[in-house]
């Protein structure tokens, strides 16, 4: 076990104002790995004075020399790949191919495709008689989640600092050392002291500190509803903006023309990816009565496969969320055709891969998110009775719909109530703009329309 001592605060590690420290334990033995020092808000504050100080120099540095910076941030983290992707599969579970390529290797392309908007960009046009001017919004307090530890503070850092801000960084007590890695590279990669700042700490204490400091701009949040609606409270009095990502139980409507083995057998593949800890995971698949049966077998089937190949949940209290989800599900009246909530190892906080039929619309595990390896199945009877179902939850974050022919999927697509829909597969962009309708938040981040989230705009008049 390895004490990592002090906060990146104003460009160099500095002691933590208290002595507690954060517990950092390896889901796959239940060892505790490490420890970092659990902030307080005397840390938040001194950060985000350093933020403040640093946001004029920042702010006007031309664009071209930030897009440098972040360039080099980029090269930074690619040194550091193996070394982030052993830490990411320590500290949350993920096996280490899977910690490889989409842990490490798509934040470091979306570190990249920022490094290049900052140097393009227009950050002044010309709209009649007048000059229109993006500028920083300010400091920016990130909140980030422990399911993808990286990506989820780059798809933050990276735009922000782009777009001129500076940035003060509270990541998930539970995967702590990835961020601290994120700071040794901002340090590589000579940022000047104050733009990015890192406190670690419970979301009780450093992350409410941070939300609710008068000198925080921005406050830009992944995790759960129930947090987004407590930040979203703290930054309404203050006034401020807030970019809320938040949870999602999206549906996967498998119309009947479509390709059904294929459309099981990715929908199943989606659910397992990292353990089921993806907020626009498809966790409820929509199939037509007259296919259902076979559906509900191809998905037993599929999801048999993946026993051995997924890592564990992140801590014992998920694991427990997750299992008494199945056990509730049960007890609505679903049925367990693939796993179940007995745990497949004596060690580790594992779940087996698991699949419920027979789950009707109303019953808990088809409206909450469970956030583990647990499909629901559910039938409908034609395509406005899909359309019921899939929109039939306060979520609204992602989707995927299968058909025959295209046109077909869109169609039915475009009347989903969510923000991002996968047609007959479609892989994941990280260049789209990535955000839900309803409960699932509030503003979008990836490509060009993450930057704008870190923008405000100045008009003058000629």
């Amino acid at each position: 076990m390895k004490a990592h001592d002090g906060m990146y605060i104003d460009g160099a590690w500095r002691p933590a104002a208290g002595r507690d420290v954060i517990e950092v334990v390896n889901p796959a033995d239940e060892q505790v790995i490490g420890t970092v020092p659990a902030g307080t808000a005397e840390d938040v504050d001194a950060a985000v004075r350093a933020a403040r100080a640093a946001l004029p120099g920042w702010s006007a540095t031309p664009p071209a020399e930030r897009a440098a910076r972040l360039a080099a941030l980029r090269d930074a983290l690619a040194a550091r790949e193996e070394e982030i992707a052993g830490t990411v599969t320590a500290e949350l579970g993920s096996p280490l191919a899977f910690s490889r390529t989409v842990h490490v290797g798509m934040p470091i392309a979306v570190a990249g495709f920022y490094a290049g908007l900052a140097a393009t960009y227009a950050f002044e046009e010309k709209v009649g008689n007048s000059t229109v001017y993006h500028e920083p919004v300010g400091v920016v307090g990130a909140i980030t989640p422990w399911n993808y530890p990286l990506h989820q503070i780059v798809a933050k850092a990276a735009p922000a600092l782009a777009a001129g801000c500076t940035v003060v960084l509270k990541p998930a007590e539970d995967t702590p050392l990835t961020a601290r890695l994120f700071a040794g590279a901002v340090d590589e990669a000579g940022l000047p002291a104050g733009v990015f700042n890192l406190v670690t700490g419970v979301g009780p204490v450093a992350g409410q500190a941070l939300a609710e400091h008068p000198d925080v701009d921005l406050v830009s949040f992944t995790g759960s509803t129930a947090v987004g609606r407590r930040i979203g409270a703290i930054a309404g009095a203050a006034v401020k903006k807030v970019a809320l990502e938040l949870g999602g139980k999206s549906a996967n409507v498998i119309l009947p023309s479509a390709d059904l083995a294929r459309a099981v057998n990715v929908g199943v593949a989606n659910v397992m990816s990292n353990s089921g800890q993806t907020c626009s995971a498809w966790t409820r698949m929509l199939v037509h009565h007259d296919q259902y049966e076979e559906a509900v077998a191809l998905a037993a089937t599929a999801a048999a496969k993946y026993g051995e190949r997924i890592g564990p949940v992140v801590n014992a209290k998920q694991w427990a969320r997750v299992r008494g989800y199945i056990e509730k599900g049960v007890a609505e009246g679903a049925r367990v055709v693939a796993g179940g909530p007995g745990s497949p190892r004596e060690r580790g906080y594992f779940v087996s891969p698991t699949v419920l039929a027979d789950v009707t619309p109303g019953m808990t595990v088809a409206q909450e998110e469970i956030f583990g390896p647990v499909l629901s199945i559910l039938r409908y009877d034609d395509e406005e009775d899909a359309l019921r179902i899939a929109n039939g939850t306060v979520y609204g974050l992602a989707g995927a719909v299968w058909a025959g022919d295209e046109a077909e999927a869109v169609a039915f697509a475009r009347r989903l109530d969510t923000g991002q829909v996968d047609i007959n597969g479609g892989r994941f962009n990280p260049l789209a703009p990535f955000g839900g309708y309803k409960q699932s938040g509030v503003g979008r981040e990836l490509g060009t329309y993450g930057l704008t989230e870190y923008l405000q705009t100045k008009s003058l008049q000629f």
